[in-house]
């Protein structure tokens, strides 16, 4: 018998605890999840579904995943310079700071891995060969010709990517515990973050020369008139186009949720307090103060959800090949955490409303390829516009979310690939780097984690008076 909707198991509890809200507290409820309801735009899904499958079966066993050492370590570099104009790193407070891992608190496994994802793969025969081909080779080049050598093998490496990914070999790399750097409210807002997500809207997204308002949600002088004509407009954009930008919308609104989430509340000499800051959420969310917009963007949230869902189904086939580890040197706990992992992505492939990727460049296979390839270099760029963000944490969240959601759209489109991936060893057409692992699950950690805290929001706004 299928569960019933989330918020009708949510409202007998809070009745039995609170007096019914009245005018003021109903209303600022409704003003946020009104239309957050029903069938999604492009999807067969339902927004009720949504919230319990993902808020009973995926939530908790996914933060039992992330909580592993596997998972927590991401490398990252935070040094890389702007490639479009200067930043000043700057944030309202001092956790804005991210700490790096000392060495020797790192798993030896994680450490000797690199860009390889297992054991095997570490050690396997051709890797082996390989190395002590090129080892002969690499006497007779120059340092020169060696880099050379270097960036070739990263282009190739990269020639299906949908992200610009750091060079962890780079010495201006380090591994950050993700758990001891919690994405949170670090008072970086104003111009220069209105500047990050205005080049991302309106310079990435796609809109035509005859469109003259701002995309950016955070532009000026947006009335609610002129945002319904917009999204007419978006209506008539091809499925493509319309998804690229919910997705950029759905991640935003899942930041934003996290910020009012984890909210500083109190910080004194003595005492440092985060929390659930329900005005905050209304000031990013609330029908009436975002003329309109908000209810849109909390849809947008399910929109990429369903896609990083989709994509985490169709990967299964990379993760069940027995010679498959996530190799941290702890050999029983290793194999604890990838039955874990197969259970969550089992859970996921079981889910009956996923979405249907194969509207995704269904015209002529020139066209398909041309909108395709520039959907990619669109997302490249976004990926590239995270090293502009003057805040050092919210910069590594935002490289870990656009890796994260960039590999599912890889995963999305190498179908084929993956459904011919050999049992055991390297496959040459289709493979994960650790990088892409712990980007994927990670990011989808904080979708998963937005779409929980909604429910809390709801339940905070009942009782606002």
């Amino acid at each position: 018998m299928p569960r019933p909707p989330l918020l009708l198991l949510v409202l007998p509890l809070l009745a039995a605890q609170e007096p019914p809200p009245g005018p003021a507290a109903a209303s600022a409820e409704r003003r946020c999840f009104c239309q957050v309801t029903g069938h999604l735009d492009d999807c067969t899904c339902d927004i009720e579904t949504l919230d319990a499958f993902n808020n009973y079966r995926v939530f908790p066993r996914l933060q039992t995943l992330l909580e592993n050492d596997y998972f927590r370590y991401y490398k990252v570099n935070l040094k890389r310079k702007c490639p479009f104009w200067d930043v000043l790193s700057h944030c309202g407070i001092r956790d804005c700071a991210v700490e790096p891992c000392q060495s020797n608190k790192i798993p030896d496994g994680i450490k000797s891995a690199g860009y390889k994802y297992s054991q095997e793969a570490n050690t396997s025969d051709q890797d082996c060969e390989e190395a002590e081909r090129l080892g002969a080779v690499d006497e007779s080049l120059s340092e020169k010709t060696v880099e050379a050598v270097r960036k070739w093998t990263q282009h190739d490496d990269s020639a299906d990517s949908f992200c610009e990914v750091d060079d962890i070999q780079s010495p201006e790399a380090e591994y950050v515990d993700l758990l001891l750097n919690p994405e949170r409210y670090t008072g970086y807002k104003g111009s220069d973050a209105w500047k990050i997500w205005n080049s991302i809207y309106e310079e990435n997204c796609f809109k035509p020369q005859s469109v003259k308002r701002p995309l950016n949600p955070l532009a000026s002088g947006r009335g609610e008139n002129e945002g319904n004509m917009f999204y007419n407009w978006l209506e008539g954009l091809c499925v493509e186009k319309r998804a690229f930008y919910k997705l950029i919308s759905g991640l935003h609104a899942s930041i934003n949720i996290h910020l009012s989430a984890r909210y500083l509340l109190q910080d004194t000499w003595s005492k440092k307090q985060w929390g659930h800051n329900a005005t905050e959420f209304q000031q990013r969310f609330d029908e009436i103060l975002t003329q309109g917009e908000g209810p849109r963007r909390l849809k947008n949230l399910y929109f990429i959800y369903l896609i990083e869902l989709r994509a985490l189904s169709k990967v299964l086939p990379f993760f069940e090949r027995p010679d498959f580890q996530l190799f941290t040197g702890d050999k029983d706990r290793d194999g604890e955490v990838k039955s874990l992992l197969l259970e969550i992505l089992h859970l996921i492939k079981s889910f009956p409303l996923h979405f249907d990727e194969n509207s995704f460049f269904a015209g002529s296979r020139r066209e398909a390829a041309k909108l395709k390839e520039e959907f990619r270099l669109h997302f490249r760029n976004i990926s590239r516009i995270m090293d502009c963000v003057g805040c050092i944490k919210c910069r590594l969240w935002g490289k870990l979310q656009t890796q994260g959601l960039g590999t599912a759209l890889k995963i999305l489109f190498s179908e084929s690939q993956i459904l011919s991936l050999p049992e055991r060893g390297p496959s040459p057409s289709f493979h994960l780097t650790r990088q892409e692992i712990v980007a994927l699950f990670n990011a989808f950690g904080r979708i998963s984690t937005s779409v929980k805290e909604l429910e809390n929001f709801r339940n905070l706004l009942q009782t606002v008076q």
